[in-house]
């Protein structure tokens, strides 16, 4: 039996899990999604990039979990990159979701195309925190308009902190076993994720669907996260 920790991205909560959680519980495993600290139901929490890894490794500590599939989606593939080498021997697998990739030293604004500018902006105009998306920047992402609005309902405002801080990682990620789950298969991979892809211990996972496959594909990425486990 497999214990999936399961984090969603930017401005999500434990509750963007809930159409994934009930098939890994049917198939004998544990689901255990978890909210970051300043997010869903943990709003006011102070949280920087640190205190979301920390997030993760108190979990999986705090419950005594091993063979442990650290799932992060998103932003989350940051946080979850670095609390999987925190974890040590309770570590089966990591699953990045079309997600972030952490770089030791680099912050997770340092993908955007600007390297992070207009983003500092918008957190500077908006109190520190990255505000919710509205619900036309869900648009073409496989998305039913119940789903979008369920989504756009349950965010909230991000904290700034953990966009703007940098990873903290003692080797890098390519040594971790590793799935890569990406979305838009027509998309060309990123040149460092294609590099890392190459290594024995990556696995690249193709799934047809827009970036919240938990909303539009829970099934089918329920059963690419099983496998991952194997």
């Amino acid at each position: 039996m497999a214990d999936f920790v399961l984090v969603a991205g930017a401005r999500l909560g434990a509750w963007a899990w809930d159409d994934v959680t009930p098939h890994l519980r049917a198939a004998g495993h544990g689901a255990h999604p978890l909210t970051l600290s300043g997010l869903a139901e943990k709003q006011g929490v102070p949280a920087g990039q640190q205190t979301h890894v920390q997030d993760i490794v108190d979990l999986v500590e705090g419950e005594d979990l091993h063979d442990v599939v650290l799932v992060g989606h998103s932003y989350s593939g940051i946080p979850v990159g670095q609390a999987a080498e925190r974890i040590g021997d309770r570590l089966a697998r990591v699953v990045f979701v079309d997600s972030a990739v952490p770089v030791d030293g680099e912050p997770f604004v340092s993908i955007m195309p600007d390297g992070g500018t207009a983003l500092k902006a918008t957190l500077a105009e908006n109190a520190g925190f990255w505000p919710v998306m509205p619900a036309a920047n869900f648009e073409e992402h496989d998305l039913t308009e119940e789903q979008i609005a369920r989504i756009v309902a349950g965010a909230t405002p991000h904290p700034g902190a953990t966009l703007t801080e940098p990873a903290v990682l003692a080797r890098s990620v390519a040594n971790l076993p590793a799935t890569y789950v990406k979305c838009f298969p027509e998309d060309e991979l990123d040149e460092d994720l294609a590099e890392l892809i190459t290594r024995g211990n990556w696995q690249l996972v193709e799934l047809d669907t827009g970036h919240w496959p938990m909303f539009s594909k829970p099934r089918e990425l329920a059963q690419i996260l099983l496998d991952a486990a194997l």
